[in-house]
């Protein structure tokens, strides 16, 4: 009786622990905010938001505002990220290549990125390229956001290939295979192994970066949550809302960043 006392003590202690540290948190950002807000004679009007997320009409329900920036957000995303990885992919095999003329272009380009701020870019994109090639501004803010995080992800995935052993690369050419399959079925699954936790931060800076593009005027989650603002003067509400919405999203990612890794043995973060 005594040992299943004892287990269940020691179970249950930390997270108890744990229920505790995040009730005083709460009651400490609760006390925080209910301050600020007595201070500034500002009142709460947090039954005004769910009407921005959903309404209900003719026995069914529909996105509002909110949600439907945040189906924007998703989608410039995924979009952004398929390319992002594509171009990090080819300027980390450019860097590595043999080709003079090929790693000085992928030097080039990461420098230039890294080194000009994302806002710029985006309003070089926006206003002067744009216009001459004629993009939309959903093709103009995926090219953005995919040039930006490419040029780190090129350096995530340089990381991982010069971190394999050279007798991979010989193993799998004494196996007959051909550059493409090489690398399809030997190198980059153990580079996508090793590398998944640094990839996994810039798919989440991706999806906040993702923000910047409202400048552009497209409907996303910040700029419905903008707009909203601007129409209700509820900025507390709202951009309380909407930056719970973010981390939501990014809280899925790191769990299923996470899974995957676990499943694939992935170093931890």
């Amino acid at each position: 009786m005594k040992t299943y006392i004892a287990t269940t003590v020691r179970i249950l202690k930390p997270v108890i622990s744990g229920i505790l540290q995040i009730a005083v948190i709460v009651f400490a950002i609760y006390w925080l905010l209910q301050s600020g807000a007595d201070a500034m004679n500002y009142r709460w009007q947090w039954y005004r938001i769910p009407q921005y997320l959903w309404f209900f009409e003719d026995g069914e329900w529909f996105p509002a505002e909110l949600l439907e920036g945040l189906l924007v957000t998703l989608k410039i995303s995924a979009v952004s990220l398929i390319f992002t990885l594509i171009i990090g992919l080819v300027t980390a095999l450019l860097r590595l290549s043999d080709s003079i003329i090929g790693r000085g272009i992928a030097r080039s380009y990461i420098e230039l990125i890294r080194n000009t701020p994302l806002l710029v870019q985006i309003y070089l994109l926006y206003f002067v390229f744009g216009p001459v090639l004629g993009l939309e501004r959903f093709t103009t803010a995926v090219l953005a956001l995919s040039l930006f995080q490419g040029a780190y992800t090129a350096e995530i995935f340089r990381a991982g290939l010069t971190s394999l052993s050279r007798g991979q690369f010989e193993a799998s050419q004494s196996l007959g295979l051909s550059n493409t399959d090489s690398y399809r079925f030997v190198i980059l699954p153990q580079v996508i192994r090793r590398i998944l936790p640094p990839l996994t931060n810039e798919t989440v800076s991706l999806v906040k970066n993702s923000s910047i593009v409202s400048v552009m005027a497209i409907f996303d989650l910040t700029t419905e949550g903008r707009n909203i603002v601007a129409d209700t003067a509820m900025p507390f509400e709202v951009w309380f809302t909407v930056a719970a919405i973010y981390l939501c999203i990014t809280i899925v990612l790191s769990g299923f960043a996470a899974w995957l890794g676990h499943r694939l043995n992935a170093p931890n973060q």
